[in-house]
């Protein structure tokens, strides 16, 4: 491969790779547990906060190669960058030695630090939590909006708003859009903890109309 080739290949591979190890992992240490389960703890430790943390803790940031804009703006201590240096590594561990060396990374820097990483609300899904409680009260996800950036193009802050059925029910910023909505559904989740079940304040759905029915014309 180029050694000016970008890592996105490496990213892909890597990512499928993460999942599997992760997979394996935790069916069997959790026999009882069920898919759904399974499917958040392993959102929870293959999230960028989690792979950025361990990328940092092996000194990634150090050995990549940015751009000038990238560099200048923090970059190597960038979340986004370090989990996708990460998974790169990760797929060429592969590429290099097959599953198990791959497999022997994943535990030793992710599994082995699991407990911590799951006790840590930082590395939640805000939007797959809010999503879930949301639609089992309204039946319908919640929709996120930008509603401004400020800063260069090179880099952005955005400011994001979550609403549900039209009204807004959190506000989040971060460098990301991404970033943004995490923290706008955070936001909205502390408030469904101070009003349970539910947005009590939002307007009830309004019924539709009956449709009009014509009636016969009667002749004079």
């Amino acid at each position: 491969m180029e050694r000016e080739a970008s890592n996105e290949r490496l990213e892909f591979l890597g990512d499928s790779v993460l999942g599997l190890a992760l997979n394996v992992a935790l069916v069997g240490e959790f026999p009882d547990e069920n898919e759904g389960t399974l499917t958040k703890l392993k959102s929870l430790l293959a999230s960028r906060v989690v792979l950025a943390s361990v990328a940092g803790d092996l000194g990634f940031g150090a050995v990549l190669r940015l751009s000038a804009n990238e560099e200048e703006t923090g970059g190597r201590l960038r979340d986004s960058i370090l989990a996708d240096a990460f998974e790169a590594v990760l797929g060429a561990i592969y590429l290099d030695g097959g599953f198990v060396p791959a497999r022997r990374l994943v535990a030793a820097h992710i599994l082995a630090r699991k407990e911590a990483f799951l006790a840590d609300d930082s590395h939640r899904n805000f939007k797959s939590l809010l999503q879930e409680r949301v639609q089992s009260v309204y039946k319908l996800p919640p929709r996120y909006r930008v509603e401004g950036t400020h800063g260069p193009d090179h880099s952005k802050d955005f400011e994001v708003e979550v609403l549900v059925r039209g009204e807004v029910v959190g506000r989040g910023s971060g460098r990301s859009k991404k970033d943004a909505e995490q923290n706008a559904a955070r936001a909205a989740l502390a408030r469904l903890d101070v009003e349970p079940p539910g947005f009590p304040e939002l307007p009830p759905e309004p019924e539709s109309e009956p449709e009009p029915t014509l009636e016969p014309r009667r002749e004079g």
